[in-house]
């Protein structure tokens, strides 16, 4: 049996999972969707159940970092969709997006909030339009609480250098990225491969797709990777 713990990325939700929790389910796995909580509900903490097989780990951006060390360690296999070690690369790019990020920052709370989440969630779904993408309880308004997760998680977006603690040097990787990607640059993307040169790593890497990777197709790409191991 395989036990499946998927994480959202920064403005996230659990719900963008659901095609992907009814197929892995319909093959006898069991899925837990964690949630940060964003819309201002209770959140969903990561966490294995024991005894349930095989830990399939999936993140998505900045999902990788969201997770605890000690949950990160059980993980027996992982796919990373348009994740990072640093989000912030290094030379004048990794300034034109730290500036972005403290704009970012500054429009929370603001009466630019709708509007600063509305164009990071349209280039998350690019190349694609914005509906193509699950419905945001975000764009619907934010509570203070929610506000102050994705607050919180802005600032780690913002200054996360290396891969996290707890990090299972051994185990497969998967990682999936799309050229098009308009959120993750593609130093940080490249920074990504590079840290795990040394342990055993599949990459597809596709023209075509951009940074909301939760997708059939990348469905379909993660579980011939499992047919294979």
């Amino acid at each position: 049996m395989m036990q499946v713990l998927a994480m959202h990325g920064w403005a996230g939700q659990a719900g963008a999972w659901s095609h992907w929790r009814k197929r892995f389910e319909d093959e006898g796995a069991t899925w837990t969707s964690a949630d940060r909580g964003y819309d201002g509900g209770k959140a969903v903490a990561p966490c294995w159940s024991n005894g349930l097989g095989r830990n399939l780990l999936i993140a998505h951006s900045l999902g990788l970092h969201l997770l605890p060390a000690p949950v990160l360690a059980q993980a027996d296999a992982l796919v990373l969709l348009g994740s990072f070690s640093a989000f912030v690369p290094n030379g004048r790019a990794g300034r034109a997006l730290a500036a972005a990020l403290q704009g970012m920052q500054a429009a929370l709370g603001s009466d630019q909030e709708l509007p600063m989440l509305e164009r990071f969630l349209d280039k998350a779904a690019s190349p694609h339009a914005l509906s193509a993408l699950p419905p945001a309880p975000l764009l619907q308004g934010l509570t203070t609480l929610g506000r102050q997760r994705l607050q919180r998680d802005l600032e780690l977006l913002a200054h996360c250098k290396t891969l996290p603690t707890g990090w299972p040097e051994a185990v497969p990787v998967l990682v999936v990225q799309g050229e098009r990607d308009a959120v993750v640059h593609a130093a940080s993307a490249q920074q990504l491969i590079d840290e795990l040169s040394h342990q055993p790593l599949t990459l597809h890497r596709d023209p075509d797709w951009g940074h909301a990777l939760i997708t059939p197709k990348v469905l379909s790409v993660v579980q011939r990777w499992l047919g294979s191991l």
